[in-house]
């Protein structure tokens, strides 16, 4: 599962080659989808690459090997979303380990760990992680996992995380990092001292809002053989199509995030001069409490704007005003997308330390013109 293009060329160039040679034996320059769910064995016993599709399948090395590769690492697995790429992830933990969380991450991890995991003994703490001394106090002689999100959904707070990386490893704790929102264009935590990269592929790296998918990317060979053998095991792989989808999204990454950047660094500007916007919460801001990290961690700022306004009905009113954002959940996509996080994408951490304020509306800035979204914008806040 290596990157066999080599680190020499560059982040485009590798996103259209690494793991999608020609196939043999008709040369087709993109990988195929093997619709298969099984396949012709050479003899009993004999060796093969593949014998069953939950083990393996084409598609699905192929767009483990570019993500790797784009990641700066050396082993990818996939997953059928992203909650089965972090559900299998914590399966390598036992009963009675630790995970100390950030306070502003994904409402389905939060879950997960609250109302799934922790009924088969395994501990969690939450903690502003933008602040590294509170990460430190919170670490457990338990810990095992330190999680980061960053920036994080959806208060887009920005976490150091190569300061937060050293305390972990200073605790014997592997240091995860959720890059969802930055993607390996715009940051790369491996490079930055952290041990897995956790993905929901469903967003930016698919980026046209037609499939569900997660991975996991990570430089240990031990882990890696570990995730593989529980990625067979549990048996939460994604079809051949999804891989196929993901793979081609990988090929426009970099121009789509350079354009999510662009327009969501304009929309921000605009919403900090509107009377209706109480707050804007955008790492590209120079008055957002992260910028400076963010400016040294990341390569750009990334898509994702979140804004406050005075009360829960003017939430509700301003997204449901909107016509080129549609007012829906899930993010990444070429086209824009506006909701209140507090009923919708975070029920799910109401009345828990990640509740995030009725006021808060988030915008997934697509690649539209950003004149023709902030006129939307302007149009919806009156």
């Amino acid at each position: 599962m290596g990157d066999p293009t080599g680190d020499a060329l560059r982040f485009e160039t590798r996103a259209i080659h690494a793991g999608q040679e020609p196939d043999e034996p008709f040369g087709a320059v993109n990988v195929p989808i093997y619709q298969t769910s099984t396949y012709a064995q050479p003899a009993v016993g004999a060796p093969k690459r593949y014998d069953y599709a939950r083990g393996g399948n084409p598609t699905r090395e192929a767009f483990q090997t570019a993500l790797a590769s784009l990641e700066g690492g050396a082993h990818g697995v996939a997953f059928s979303s992203g909650m089965g790429a972090e559900t299998t992830l914590l399966l390598t933990l036992r009963p009675g380990d630790h995970v100390l969380l950030s306070n502003d991450v994904y409402g389905g991890t939060y879950r997960l760990l609250a109302r799934v995991l922790q009924d088969w003994g395994l501990a969690h703490d939450v903690v502003d992680m933008s602040d590294p001394e509170a990460v430190r106090a919170a670490v457990r002689p338990q810990t095992r996992i330190v999680w980061v999100e960053t920036p994080t959904n959806p208060l887009l707070k920005v976490v150091d995380i190569a300061a937060t990386a050293e305390i972990a490893h200073g605790a014997g704790a592997r240091c995860v990092v959720d890059n969802t929102f930055a993607t390996p264009y715009l940051q790369r935590p491996l490079e930055l001292g952290a041990d897995v990269v956790v993905h929901s592929v469903t967003k930016y790296l698919g980026g046209h809002s037609d499939l569900v998918m997660g991975a996991l990317v990570t430089d240990d060979a031990e882990l890696a053989e570990r995730l593989a053998f529980l990625q067979n095991a549990v048996g939460a792989v994604p079809g051949p199509m999804d891989a196929y989808l993901a793979l081609r999204g990988l090929k426009t990454l970099a121009v789509r995030m350079r354009a999510h950047c662009a327009g969501a660094q304009a929309i921000a500007t605009f919403l900090t001069s509107h009377a209706k916007v109480a707050k804007v919460h955008y790492p590209g801001l120079p008055d957002h409490p992260g910028h400076r990290i963010a400016a040294r961690q990341m390569g750009g700022f990334g898509g994702m704007v979140s804004f406050e306004v005075s009360s829960a009905d003017e939430a509700r009113r301003v997204a449901g005003s909107t016509e080129l954002f549609f007012l829906a959940e899930s993010l990444g996509g070429v086209e824009s997308l506006i909701e209140v996080p507090a009923p919708m994408t975070h029920a799910s951490v109401a009345d828990s330390p990640l509740a995030v304020p009725e006021t808060l509306i988030r915008l997934s800035v697509g690649i539209e013109h950003p004149d023709d979204l902030i006129a939307d914008l302007e149009r919806a806040l009156g």
